[in-house]
């Protein structure tokens, strides 16, 4: 099992949602972060004073698969997440452990 962390912009969450819900991913968690990579933030003016916004908001969704469906899902989420600009995000794959449903005490595949 893999775990799919993805930093996205906030208006193309629906987008990704939708696309991993097309290729059978079942559930996700999503989180509004904030922070910034290469493009540093930008300027901004209010009542003719500049200041950097430094911390840029996005999103944070965490989706686990099984391992043979990690390349479907990254496709997936860089197809709907692109929009050419810097900015667009990034996508982390880290394995899994184990996973345990609460509810019911499964676990492993069966979990998800």
């Amino acid at each position: 099992m893999k775990k799919l962390e993805a930093i996205i912009r906030h208006y193309k969450l629906e987008d990704v949602k939708t696309a991993l819900t097309n290729i059978g991913v079942q559930g996700m968690t999503v989180s509004e972060v904030r922070g910034f990579g290469r493009q540093r933030g930008h300027k901004e003016t209010y009542r003719g004073a500049e200041y950097t916004v430094d911390f840029m908001p996005k999103v944070k969704m965490e989706v686990v698969v099984p391992a043979a469906d990690v390349d479907g899902a990254v496709t997936a989420i860089c197809n709907a997440a692109r929009t050419g600009q810097v900015g667009d995000g990034k996508i982390f794959v880290s394995s899994l452990e184990q996973v345990v449903r609460i509810r019911t005490g499964e676990a492993g595949q069966e979990a998800i």
